[in-house]
């Protein structure tokens, strides 16, 4: 099998795509800090305003944290007032979780210093790899999912 620097191309590829998994974490960490966010919170709402109705488990899912971290995260943001809980159980019985104005606020600033890092990321990539790497990072993903 074909190496590179000691390793095999799909190890090489794994600790590539790790390292930068890694980098962009940090950078994103960076430039929410200023806004009182955390990557897991800004996830988080993030989730709750694309997919209204998402159940504890998708979110936990999507903001790369366990359910158990994902309440206590929820706890957090209730209490700085940017998420609501409805009193009421739904579906699965859990009870719905609405971002509030303030958060909705919150979210389009950073959305904006999100995008500043990826755009950084990826400025030296032409919009034709832009979009062959999306797909190959997404064809990866499904790999792993089995789909």
């Amino acid at each position: 099998m074909e190496e590179v620097g000691g390793r095999t191309v799909p190890e090489e590829l794994g600790v590539l795509i790790k390292e930068t998994q890694a980098v962009l974490h940090q950078r994103m960490d960076e430039v929410l800090r200023p806004l009182a966010l955390s990557v897991p919170q800004y996830a988080c709402l993030q989730a709750l305003q694309d997919t209204p109705g998402i159940t504890g488990s998708d979110l936990a899912r999507r903001a790369f944290v366990s359910r158990q971290s994902m309440n206590v995260l929820i706890q957090g943001l209730e209490k700085r007032g940017l998420v609501e809980r409805s009193d009421a159980p739904g579906p699965r019985r859990e009870r719905a979780t609405i971002l509030t104005p303030a958060a909705v606020a919150l979210l389009v600033q950073a959305r904006v210093e999100v995008a500043g890092v990826v755009g950084t990321m990826t400025d030296r990539l032409d919009g034709a790899d832009r979009d062959r790497l999306r797909a190959l990072l997404a064809s990866c993903r499904d790999a792993l999912l089995g789909s």
